[in-house]
């Protein structure tokens, strides 16, 4: 998987459990389709203080979700993270796949 790093600056200014509440509550345009590639969870939050890790978590829905962990107050700016994804699901194939499917679910091919 791919490991990112990641700190941002947010215009609003959330608490760190709002932040967590709007990745695990998050569902995109696959969802709503229930799409066959698409994950149920497409972005899972993990509480544990040492995940994500890309041997535990790289795999999680089938390689299609992306796993966050570590959110923490950024000196810099608001908040930074960590992220996985499965580069090669995720990343290439599987969306690959998804795509299409969305384009089939929305009637554009």
């Amino acid at each position: 998987g791919h490991s990112c790093s990641i700190s941002v600056a947010l215009e609003q200014k959330p608490t760190p459990e709002a932040v967590i509440d709007a990745w695990r509550s998050f569902r995109g345009r696959p969802q709503e389709f229930d799409l066959p590639t698409a994950p149920k969870q497409p972005v899972v939050y993990l509480d544990e203080p040492n995940r994500p890790q890309p041997v535990l978590d790289a795999g999680r829905e089938g390689g299609m979700a992306v796993s966050v962990g570590r959110l923490r107050r950024c000196s810099l700016f608001d908040y930074k993270f960590m992220a996985l994804g499965h580069n090669t699901i995720r990343g290439a194939a599987g969306v690959a796949i998804l795509n299409a499917e969305l384009l089939q679910a929305e009637g554009r091919l």
